[in-house]
């Protein structure tokens, strides 16, 4: 696995992975950039979020649960100081199913956050992730 960023110009950078896909990365203006893309701590939280809903809805689809509609709303708690870390995350999974579903969805939501997701288990080990999961 490999990636490449490059500065673009102000505080915008382009990350590209070895597979060509390439993600803006920079601030708002007020902050100093272009206003271009994700900052790197909401873009860390969106790469949870992708991890985690990758695992869901793989392990969903085994189990034959019919679903959808997921979302994966996540929020981080960080410290005053610099370097500003993450202290808390917490994380909420929407998702359309049916409600005799809904023990498969936990056990699918687990599974990710418990085994699977790597992005979850590095970030776990600075910080706690709850979850809670909601119907829609």
């Amino acid at each position: 696995m490999k990636t490449t960023t490059k500065w673009v110009e102000a505080l915008a950078f382009d990350a590209i992975a070895d597979t060509g896909h390439t993600v803006r990365i920079d601030t708002t203006a007020e902050g100093g950039g272009l206003n271009s893309g994700m900052n790197p701590k909401k873009m860390l939280l969106g790469a949870l979020n992708g991890c985690t809903g990758m695992d869901v809805v793989d392990i969903l689809k085994k189990m034959k649960v019919d679903f959808s509609d997921l979302e994966i709303i996540s929020e981080a708690e960080q410290t005053e100081d610099h370097p500003k870390v993450f202290t808390f995350i917490k994380m909420l999974y929407r998702i359309h199913a049916k409600p005799e579903d809904l023990d498969k969805v936990k056990r699918a939501v687990a599974l990710s956050q418990e085994k699977y997701c790597g992005i979850s288990a590095m970030l776990a080990k600075h910080c706690p992730i709850e979850y809670s999961i909601e119907l829609i």
